[in-house]
């Protein structure tokens, strides 16, 4: 469907919601048993890619000793290859399923992430794992956007906002398993930590093959803009390339200055090209919706100071303190597992401070979590002083700001827009986290000495914490349009 007008995605969408042979109306009716099968197998799907991102984090130091020789810098690619692909993939995959079908989308996505799974877990050479990733972040790509359509398709309108924070609990509830069992698997062999996907993958499929709705597409308009998401791809990593090797090259190298010059030019391409072709990556319809733009935005940038905190937490565990892969799960855990909680049972705070105020809220303890850990940590290992308070400050951050900040996005999406619209605020995310690890990569650079390593590390987290209150300021952005709304 092409839009021309800034009321006509809306009016679409309500017209397909009441058209009995519309794609929305034939799923919508489901019956609740099918509807709770929908539920449990799109949450394996979305629990088994969460759950990727959480134990891969925890595995980068193990992958460091297994391929003897490599740097962060190199291993930052086996995180970075897979956001970059997942973001660049993610719009047209929704516009895919929204052409050909939610269900045929989703179990592509997942078919493809659980192979390309079993394909890291093979990989013999850092190369190889890289290359497997981004064909595992293509599966995702296909299966994330989808997912949160086959949910909010049988789900009634009232209970959507519950029915998206219990989707991004999920989330919460991989990141707080995540690095425990990732230190469990890494324990026994870093290839563990991929194939565990692989039979949680298949019983989707079986599963999701028998009771997945199958609605009608619709199969009109242009083909989605292929080309444009190349752009992207490349876009998003000539600007990581350049900034993961700042340090190594220099940033006045030849390397660094032609990566994001490239960078630029490759970006503007992609938004001329966004702005004429017919069924592009990024619709000028959505960006001219405020407050979908205000809540994309801020979880761009809250993402950046979360896959900051992420990879440093790790890495400050396992290399400067000497823990072992699962004592640094364990020390992770406690903030991660207070996210699904706080994303089910934030409604109330929601409805007293406003989508705007919550999130802004949560980026501003996340923020103080990591000046915490700036202030209070240091080379002599103390977690229960030192690292656990900012750890727990940190999860509360992200319960209360993260399930928000999506949930605000999607408010702001018709029927008919629910694949792609979500596709492009997790878009946004996936490239905050590029950004995230490209830049503590930088800052952390090489320390020779404990002493060294703690001023590097404490410079890292104070510039996550300054993209943590961005992050805040751009949410306040959102509540004061809500409140102008209301008056």
């Amino acid at each position: 469907m092409t839009v021309g007008k800034s009321n006509s995605l809306i009016s679409g969408g309500r017209q397909a919601a009441a058209d009995p042979g519309g794609r929305d109306a034939a799923a919508g009716p489901a019956a609740p048993a099918s509807s709770r099968a929908t539920v449990w197998i799109v949450s394996a799907g979305v629990f088994v890619v969460n759950l990727d991102l959480f134990i891969v984090n925890v595995a980068v130091p193990a992958l460091g000793d297994a391929f003897d020789g490599s740097s962060l810098a190199s291993l930052s690619w086996v995180l970075n290859a897979y956001a970059i692909v997942f973001a660049a993939l993610l719009v047209v995959a929704g516009r895919l399923a929204d052409r050909y079908g939610h269900r045929r989308g989703f179990l592509f996505g997942l078919g493809l992430f659980t192979v390309a799974s079993a394909l890291c877990a093979l990989a013999p050479g850092v190369g190889w794992l890289v290359a497997a990733r981004a064909l595992q972040a293509v599966g995702a790509a296909a299966l994330m956007p989808t997912s949160l359509a086959l949910l909010l398709v049988n789900t009634a309108p009232e209970r959507r906002p519950r029915a998206i924070r219990g989707w991004a609990a999920i989330g919460g509830i991989a990141a707080g398993l995540g690095p425990v069992i990732g230190g469990v698997l890494v324990e026994a062999d870093w290839r563990w930590v991929f194939l565990v996907n692989v039979p949680v993958g298949a019983l989707g499929l079986i599963a999701g093959a028998r009771l997945l709705p199958d609605a009608r597409p619709h199969r009109e308009g242009p083909f989605p803009d292929l080309a444009g998401a190349a752009l992207l791809t490349l876009a998003i990593g000539a600007l990581a390339l350049g900034v993961v090797e700042a340090d190594a090259w220099g940033w006045s190298s030849a390397g660094v200055v032609g990566s994001l010059a490239s960078a630029v030019l490759l970006t503007a391409s992609f938004w001329f090209r966004s702005a004429r072709h017919p069924a592009p990556v990024v619709e000028p319809l959505l960006l001219r919706t405020p407050s979908y733009v205000a809540a994309t935005l801020a979880a761009l940038l809250f993402t950046v100071a979360f896959a900051a905190m992420l990879l440093t937490s790790v890495l400050w565990c396992r290399q400067v303190w000497g823990y072992t892969a699962i004592r640094t799960g364990l020390a992770i855990a406690p903030g991660p597992l207070l996210v699904p909680l706080l994303a089910v049972s934030c409604g109330p705070v929601v409805r007293r401070l406003g989508a705007g105020g919550t999130a802004a809220v949560g980026c501003l303890l996340f923020g103080a979590g990591l000046a915490w850990w700036a202030v209070a940590l240091d080379t002599a290992p103390h977690y229960a002083a030192g690292f656990l308070p900012g750890m727990m400050i940190t999860g509360v951050g992200v319960g209360l700001a993260l399930p928000t900040l999506v949930g605000a996005a999607s408010a702001a999406l018709p029927p008919t827009r629910f694949a792609t619209g979500s596709a492009v605020t997790t878009m946004a995310r996936q490239t905050g986290s590029v950004l995230g690890v490209a830049l503590m990569i930088t800052l952390l650079g090489a320390p020779r000495t404990p002493e060294l390593a703690l001023e590097a590390f404490r410079r890292g987290w104070w510039a996550a914490a300054v993209t943590a209150v961005l992050a805040a300021v751009t949410a306040l952005a959102l509540h004061r349009r809500a409140a102008d709304g209301r008056t």
